[in-house]
């Protein structure tokens, strides 16, 4: 089904992975137009603006918020500065997109809570969105791998770089803020549960106060637990196995799933150990950024419902909140139901 009209969307930063995942990946879908990117430096949205054929470029985020033909944006920025700007582009009647994690932690975060009546707001994680975490999600539904008890991840990559915004704890960074989100996010959504404590370890840089490397094991209740470690000073790897009392299910590249190209997920029932005898479920090719904001651009055209919202977003900041009070108290964290 086309739309009657595309959104038209305005990028605010020009972010790497603006540049190099989302816009192109906001161009597979008829649903979204990207009329406008900004910079705080108008040269550098010029430059971007040109090099990716977006006719009008911002220097500053002011500017095309107030442009009245822009409908909806979608904020790449640092971490800190998440909810200040989907406050002023919601101000501005914009819909917004914003990256995760949605805010610096929960207090932050709540003020998502008073967002308009009638502004659509999605926080990016673009994997709730890629047919490979729907397939998942639907084997464990339908009793594939049985009764399903755990997911276990791993998700990290190498960056010591002290100018990088991921090394600032200023701004947010840390591999649980960055990376951590992603093991919570895809558990809750395939068990379809909310956790009800954790615990974790966590190792920081001596010289950036950022943790590096960071692992937790978290109660969804009913005998189902996650653990997961992430890191931002180890070799880059990837992988999800969510283990069930009949089964398992393996994800190959969970997360940094190659855009417009086929993805695999193998399913065994255990009767051999290793890999033999796993069954390969190829997914046509995709693009995840694309899925998501066309889903997002139905949501403003009415055309469907978004499950998440600001109240998703408090819900995994209060969950990542919980990982920073375990390392703080050495001991385990109770999640209440909010």
């Amino acid at each position: 089904m086309a739309p009657v009209r595309p959104v038209r969307i305005g990028i605010l930063s020009t972010a790497k992975i603006a540049r190099d995942k989302v816009i192109p990946g906001f161009r597979t879908t008829p649903w979204l137009e990207v009329a406008a990117i900004a910079s705080r430096d108008e040269t550098k949205a010029r430059e971007a603006a040109d090099a990716l054929g977006i006719p009008t470029a911002y220097g500053s985020y002011e500017a095309l918020i107030d442009d009245p033909s822009i409908e909806a944006v979608y904020i790449p920025t640092p971490n800190d500065s998440h909810v200040d700007l989907s406050l002023k582009a919601a101000a501005a009647g914009k819909h917004v997109l914003s990256e995760k994690p949605g805010g610096m932690n929960t207090a932050d975060a709540e003020r998502l809570l008073a967002l308009p009546e009638g502004i659509v707001y999605l926080e990016a994680f673009m994997v709730r969105f890629h047919p490979q975490w729907i397939a998942v999600r639907d084997l464990v539904r339908t009793g594939r791998i049985g009764a399903p008890v755990g997911v276990q991840a791993w998700f990290s990559y190498a960056n010591a770089d002290p100018g990088n915004i991921r090394n600032k704890p200023e701004t947010g960074g840390g591999a649980a803020l960055d990376i951590g989100c992603y093991p919570i996010v895809v558990s809750r959504f395939v068990l379809d549960a909310e956790p009800t404590r954790l615990v974790s370890l966590v190792d920081r840089d001596p010289t950036f106060g950022t943790d590096r490397l960071t692992s937790a094991l978290v109660d969804f209740g009913d005998g189902r637990h996650l653990t997961f470690t992430v890191g931002t000073q180890c070799v880059p790897y990837q992988r999800v196995t969510v283990v069930g009392t009949a089964g398992r299910v393996e994800v190959i590249i969970p997360f940094n799933a190659p855009q417009g190209e086929e993805t695999e997920i193998r399913v065994h029932d255990g009767k051999v150990l290793g890999d033999e005898g796993a069954e390969r479920i190829v997914l046509p090719p995709s693009d995840q950024y694309g899925l998501q904001g066309e889903a997002f651009a139905k949501a403003i055209r009415q055309e469907a419902v978004l499950p998440y919202g600001p109240a998703d977003t408090v819900r995994m900041m209060r969950i990542l909140d919980a990982v920073f009070a375990s390392e703080a108290t050495n001991g385990w964290v109770i999640l209440d139901e909010k």
